[in-house]
Formats: C-alpha cells, sequence, structure tokens
C-alpha cells in the first residue's frame, strides 16, 4: 500500500503539464488584477470622461449633413 502510495506521488511530482496551465494563469491573473482595481479606483473618472465624449458625438450627430461635403 504505501509503496503504491510513493509511485503515485512520485508520478505527480514528475507531471510538469499541470504547472503550464497554472502559469498561464497566475500570469492572466497578474495583468487582470490591476487593471480591475484602476477600474475600481478610477470608476467616477471613466464615467464623466466616456459621458464627455459621449454627449460631444451626439452634439456632433446633430449638425446639419449639407455642411460635411459630401
Amino acid at each position: 500500500m504505501m509503496s503504491a502510495l510513493t509511485r503515485s506521488l512520485k508520478a505527480l511530482h514528475k507531471d510538469e503539464q499541470g504547472a503550464n496551465m497554472v502559469e498561464y494563469i497566475l500570469l492572466v491573473v497578474a495583468v487582470a488584477l490591476p487593471l480591475l482595481a484602476v477600474l475600481v479606483w478610477f470608476w467616477r473618472d471613466i464615467s464623466a470622461w466616456a459621458n464627455k465624449l459621449y454627449q460631444e458625438a451626439r452634439q456632433g450627430q446633430e449638425t446639419d449633413p449639407s455642411t460635411l461635403g459630401h
């Protein structure tokens, strides 16, 4: 029984297939968490900036199409 457990643990230790996936997951988390933190921290500033751009775009749509030079 003990030798079977030892063999299983050695096989698990030699298997590196899952290690690469864990590294990729950690890399994605290392990039995503700071971006998420920035979004949460500056949510009001980003929202105000996006609203300002939206309002400017809406005002641009109300222009007379004949003045666009088509």
